[in-house]
């Protein structure tokens, strides 16, 4: 299955007006396929390093610098970077003796700040590609919003033949992050049974407050090391943490973030739903639909836009709160029926943020407007609203 024809003409746009751009995401979520596509739309002669394969990361280990320069007029892509630290600091000294665009693709399963060992930065030479497992819109209406919900986005996922097959692979996904991976992505030696423990518990934390020292004692372990583990987690980009809305109206906040598994499909399997029939009759369906909804605004938003979430003591909250610059511009309350009920907090929340553009999204009701709000589809609001809500200014 191929990325959109978008994300392969963005990544070759950032070549022509980068040294080197890096491609992060998780393991299996199509990097190497997006890179080689995109050095075929380029016409460009490339050289692909799979540094997790022994052979070619020994031609490397020597003397990586002459290596790389004897490539100088290629598109050198090097898989999994991680694995090789030291290449951080030796990129910079080549990069700075001949720069020229297009020059070094990077693909990293792990966020470079996390990685033992990292020291140098590639600030000014490297763009960023963020590559999530697929959007809905890249599927649908060939592949239904629920069964992309109850899957999640992982090609490996979408592309199975039946529900048992997709459970395998998740599996396998999932028992190889937790055995050896994360050690793997990260360079410490991190505990397996605590992996496969925190992981579960955040399934089960999935949109909730997130609080260290809880799952820290839970873990049999102090609360550094469990936020130290979660953020490993997060940094190989398995879960995400949706930050408050800070805003000075004098009323106490939530100020913890909220945590959330990445992928629904992940997500499900950890909570052994092995079909969408079970997933519906399941309690965590509620705030399952609402981390798939985040998920595909997240996906879709326009670059202006960043996500929050608004919280108060007595009770207000926000499910969403989009943000462009440092002034709240849209408050969004996500519910999983077609005839949402909504409490009087997400209208609260309404004031206090002074927001004009206010969404309820549903599964797949109408559109329609419902007090200060519109009620709609998630489809209706990534294909009809989202990308209106940005605030454009004269110069």
């Amino acid at each position: 299955m191929e990325r959109r024809r978008a994300d392969i003409e963005l990544l070759a746009e950032k070549l022509q007006y980068s040294p080197a751009v890096a491609i992060l995401g998780a393991r299996q979520v199509g990097k190497t396929t997006l890179a080689l596509q995109a050095a075929k739309l380029l016409q460009k002669e490339h050289l692909y390093l799979d540094l997790e394969s022994g052979l070619d990361l020994a031609k490397l280990s020597d003397d990586p610098e002459t290596f790389l320069d004897f490539y100088k007029d290629k598109l050198v892509i090097l898989d999994e970077v991680q694995v090789m630290p030291v290449l951080f600091t030796r990129l910079r000294s080549i990069i700075d003796r001949h720069r020229v665009n297009g020059r070094f693709l990077l693909l990293g399963s792990a966020s470079p700040h996390l990685v033992n060992g990292v020291s140098e930065s590639l600030a000014g030479r490297v763009s960023y590609l963020d590559l999530n497992p697929f959007r809905l819109s890249e599927l649908y209406p060939d592949f239904a919003q629920q069964k992309h919900w109850f899957r999640g986005g992982f090609p490996r996922a979408i592309l199975a033949n039946s529900d048992a097959e997709y459970q395998d692979w998740a599996s396998g996904f999932v028992r190889s992050y937790v055995e050896r991976d994360l050690s793997h992505l990260f360079g410490y030696n991190l505990n397996p049974e605590i992996n496969r423990k925190l992981w579960l518990m955040l399934a089960h934390l999935h949109s909730s407050i997130l609080n260290t020292e809880d799952l820290g004692r839970s873990l049999g372990v102090t609360a550094p090391v469990a936020a130290r583990y979660t953020d490993f987690l997060t940094g190989a980009f398995l879960t995400y943490k949706l930050l408050p809305w800070h805003t000075n109206n004098g009323k106490r906040l939530v100020k913890s973030p909220k945590i959330y598994i990445k992928d629904t499909g992940l997500l499900h399997h950890l909570h052994r739903i092995n079909t969408l029939e079970d997933l519906l009759l399941h309690p965590i369906v509620g705030a399952s639909w609402e981390g798939y909804v985040i998920e595909q605004i997240m996906y879709h938003k326009p670059a202006e836009l960043d996500l929050y979430y608004y919280r108060t003591h007595s009770g207000t909250e926000v499910d969403v709160v989009l943000v462009q610059g440092n002034r709240p511009i849209s408050c969004i309350e996500i519910k999983y029926s077609n005839a949402p009920k909504v409490n009087k907090g997400f209208f609260i929340g309404i004031e206090d943020l002074a927001t004009e553009k206010n969404y309820i999204i549903t599964p797949g009701s109408d559109t329609y407007p419902f007090k200060q709000a519109v009620v709609c589809s998630l489809w209706d609001f990534i294909q009809g609203h989202l990308s209106h809500i940005v605030r454009r200014t004269s110069i």
